[in-house]
């Protein structure tokens, strides 16, 4: 019996389409060699997909696994991949959704934390949409009337937002844009999963340290987001040049990233079954996201 693997993509038609540690390759190879053993016996193949890339591969270095790919392949979700979201440690750490990608990635090589945000929530949705199915019912608040009433989001026709930038120099995460007011040329970057994985890290020592009341997430983001403003790259100067940047800027650029950042449009419209008021609803990610049984 054939081990071929089926492929196609997560998405629907008409939308756009570092190495780790040795231990991570090997983790791939037994992977395969267990999907082809289930596939001689049962008779079972465990489908693969190809998920488009919204940042086309043109963040990345020379040398990178994604250096310029415009879509990566995946396995579908397994039992194994289950384990994985019960896993408690985990969980606690705030890691959880990294190692289902990285479990699900079929290019061992591909590190989960080295990718943009944009990218991974690409892989994210496609992952869970393998698992489950694109059908997502929720909860949402009528704008309307107030009423809370279900709506079924189908994130297989979630819009993919393609990188439409030029960096500035090919191959980077390094985007210019000048400030408005002060009229400041800032290098920007979108955030990577490390970033993300920082911020909790930090979040988590200033709970430690009783600073709960320390909520700054404005200037924590244009700390994460700025690389270089004028040509001056020093963080402690930019951290600085973060906490005092004139509102008007510091909007501006924050809309510019928004506007322009690589991703899945994490929106849909919905209809309020008792007004009939349809509006945009951005889809969240809840408990019952990636454990529905729930």
């Amino acid at each position: 019996m054939s081990t071929e693997r089926e492929s196609n993509s997560v998405f629907k038609p008409g939308q756009p389409q570092s190495s780790l540690a040795a231990t991570a390759a090997t983790a791939g190879i037994q992977r395969v060699s267990i999907e082809e053993s289930i596939a001689k016996d049962f008779g079972s193949k465990i489908p693969h997909e190809l998920v488009p890339l919204p940042s086309r591969g043109l963040v990345y270095p020379s040398g990178h696994p994604l250096h310029l790919k415009e879509e990566v392949e995946i396995s579908a979700m397994t039992s194994h991949e289950e384990d994985i979201l019960m896993s408690r440690a985990l969980i606690k750490k705030g890691t959880v959704v990294t190692e289902l990608i990285r479990s699900c990635l079929v290019d061992k090589a591909i590190n989960p934390v080295e990718m943009i945000i944009g990218d991974r929530n690409a892989l994210m949705v496609a992952v869970r949409v393998t698992g489950y199915g694109s059908e997502y019912p929720v909860e949402v608040t009528c704008g309307a009337c107030e009423e809370k009433y279900e709506h079924t989001f189908d994130l297989a026709s979630l819009p993919v937002r393609s990188l439409e930038l030029s960096p500035v120099s090919p191959g980077t995460n390094e985007f210019e844009f000048v400030l408005p007011k002060s009229k400041a040329t800032v290098v920007f970057k979108f955030a990577t999963g490390r970033d993300e994985e920082e911020s909790l890290i930090i979040a988590e020592r200033q709970k430690k340290l009783n600073l709960g009341n320390v909520d700054s997430p404005v200037t924590t983001g244009l700390r994460t987001a700025i690389v270089s403003v004028n040509g001056i790259s020093d963080k402690a100067k930019l951290s600085q040049f973060a906490s005092r940047m004139l509102a008007y800027d510091s909007s501006a650029l924050r809309s510019f990233i928004r506007a322009h950042e690589p991703t899945v449009e994490m929106k849909q419209h919905a209809e309020c079954q008792y007004c009939g008021h349809t509006e945009e609803v951005a889809v969240p990610i809840g408990v019952n996201f990636f454990w529905p049984n729930r």
